[in-house]
Parts: C-alpha cells; structure tokens; sequence
C-alpha cells in the first residue's frame, strides 16, 4: 500500500498524512492565511485526536495559549451544520468551542481549545477511586448544561428526528451486527418480530415533546472546563424526543452505572427540568419509561454503527464495547412485555454468559 502524502518537510504539518496533495496544498495555504489573524505558531501543529466520523483535529500553539484545527474532508464531511449549531449554542450561553475561522468549501474550521480533561476520563478515573462525590459533581453539571440545551437552543432550527431518520438509524442493526457481525440471516417471522418493535420505539420517540437533541450527549463528548462542562460534537443536532439525550449521558458506549445511580441522575435531571418549564410530565415513571425506549433505540442504532466501523471502515476498536450495548438492550427489552420479542430476538447475537456478565 502506497503511503498517503505530507506536506513538504519544509512545511509544519509535515508529520501530517494528507490523502491527496491537493488537499495537502489547500491546508497549508489555509492555515497560512488564518495563522497570520491568529498569531499562529504554526510549527506546532500537531495531530489532537480524531473520531468514529471522517473527521480530525489538531492542535496549534499561540502566545496565549492553543488552538484547535477540524480537518472535515468534503464529501463525506459538511461542516456547516458544526458552524450553525455552535452559534446557537453561543447564543443560548452554553460552553462549546467558538468557530473562529471557517473555510467550508474544504472542511477546515479554527476552533476554541476547551483542553484535555475529557469527562469520560474523568469519570472513569472517579469510579475507579469510588470517589462517588467527584462524579455526582460532574454528571450534576451535565444535567444543569442539558436542562439549558433544552431550554434555549431552539429546536425549531434543527433537523427533525423524524420517523424516516429514526428507522433509518434502527436499519443499521440488523444490516451490520445481525448479517454482518453475527453472520445471521433472520426468518421471516423474526424479521417481523423486528419490524414490529421498530414500530414501537419510534412510535414513543414521536410521542414524546420535541426539542433540540444534541444526538451524542454522553461523557466522550463533554470536556472538564471553566464553566463546566464544555459542548462537542454536537454538528448532528435534531429535533427529537426530550428523553433522547439524557439516556445517551446515562447508559454510555464507554462506561457503565447500576441503576440506582442511574434513577437518582434521571430523578435530579426531571426535577431540573420541571423547574425549568421543559414539558417532562408530571410522572417520572413515565418519563423513565420514556427514557429507558430512547435508549433502546440508540443503543440497538449504536450496534450498528459500531459493527460498521468495524467492517467497513476498518475501525475494529469500538465493537469491544458490542457486550455493553447488548447489554442495554437486552435489559430494557426484557423490563417491558411489549419489547420482550425483542428481547428474545436478540438473545442468541450476545450469548447467555455475556447476558449474566452485563446484568
């Protein structure tokens, strides 16, 4: 295989792979120009981190501090939506990274550095130390930044999570983990089995009050800062079912709670939001119910994706946490006795030993 090319070794991302040169000369120009407002040093541009997406950051130092680069490459990446959304979020007062430079037509954005201290090492740290108090602090600040999200970007500026989107999301299970992952061809019985709980759990997502969606609203995505937390990947944002978000902070691709401290989040989040206005219900059984669906469905969206991360993108990491969604699923399915085809459905893709080990 013929190694993808770097800038000249002259220029300062020169331990940077690029896929074409033009895209190579594109950046370096791009960065001149932008370097120069910014007061950029560029020979510090180094690569920061990159995600499950086609996208990329880097790093790059200024006098007071650094600076963050998304490398977006269009077509299989469009960085307006990331731009749209963070004005609203400026404009709602929550803590993202603001877009200081934007060349679109590339997919190359000049962003705020929020730092390094992800919230999911920071919890995972706390729960490793059983340091119940450090992580209370942090999920309560998640909770009080959602509560504001849902208050005040106006999901009526977003793209609705409407049924088309939400079947297409639950599609990827049985075309990536079931066919491809498992190797199982499903009857036409099961396959209805199937077609009936989609049915369901997108019949309770549009149920449920609609109202911006960050889509990914869970630790990997959230940073420790000042104020805390700190707002990414948030480019996909929708307007969906309120319960969405606070099931994706719950019950994460990336660590897990027992559902006492579960329930007690979910309880401080209704509560919160009630205060707030946010039409939540009166009941927080029901609105447990309705969190505990969104979350199948994410959770049965997300074994998908990340079977295909896997397959199709050579991305096999993430099909280490495949036990963990699982898991998710086979629990809220079995709780639930018009879910429980489903659940028996899904019982043989994971095995009975990895059931036991996850409940």
């Amino acid at each position: 295989m013929t190694a993808p090319p770097s800038l000249p070794s002259s220029s300062p991302s020169s331990t940077i792979a690029w896929p074409t040169p033009a895209r190579a000369d594109a950046f370096a120009a791009w960065l001149a120009a932008v370097g120069g407002r910014h007061g950029l040093v560029a020979a510090s541009l180094r690569p920061a981190s990159s995600d499950a997406s086609f996208r990329r950051y880097f790093r790059v130092d200024r006098s007071d501090g650094s600076l963050v680069v998304m490398d977006a490459p269009p077509p299989q990446e469009d960085v307006r939506p990331f731009v749209h959304v963070a004005g609203l979020i400026a404009v709602a007062g929550l803590h993202a990274p603001r877009v200081l430079e934007a060349d679109v037509d590339h997919g190359f954005l000049l962003l705020d550095d929020l730092g390094n201290e992800l919230y999911l090492d920071a919890l995972k740290d706390a729960q490793a130390r059983d340091d119940n108090a450090r992580a209370d602090a942090l999920m309560r600040d998640a909770i009080v930044a959602l509560v504001r999200w849902q208050g005040h970007v106006p999901g009526a500026a977003l793209p609705p999570y409407d049924d088309a989107l939400l079947r297409r999301e639950l599609a990827l299970f049985p075309e990536w983990c079931v066919a491809r992952e498992c190797g199982v061809a499903w009857s036409s019985a099961e396959t209805a089995i199937w077609s009936a709980a989609c049915d369901q759990l997108v019949a309770s997502a549009l149920a449920q009050p609609q109202l911006a969606v960050h889509r990914d609203w869970m630790p990997r995505n959230l940073m420790v800062t000042r104020p805390n937390p700190g707002i990414l990947d948030f480019q996909d944002a929708v307007c969906g079912a309120i319960a969405y978000d606070v099931a994706s902070l719950l019950r994460d691709a990336f660590i897990s709670w027992d559902e006492e401290r579960e329930i007690d989040w979910a309880v401080r989040y209704w509560q919160a939001a009630r205060k707030s206005d946010l039409p939540v219900g009166d009941d927080f059984g029901e609105f447990w119910r309705s969190l505990e669906w969104s979350g199948l469905q994410r959770h049965l969206k997300v074994l998908g994706i990340f079977c295909r991360l896997k397959h199709r993108d050579a991305k096999p990491g993430y099909s280490a946490d495949l036990p963990r969604f699982f898991a998710y699923a086979h629990k809220v399915a079995s709780r639930y006795v018009a879910l429980r085809p489903l659940g028996r459905l899904i019982e043989p893709l994971m095995g009975a030993s990895r059931i036991e080990a996850f409940h």
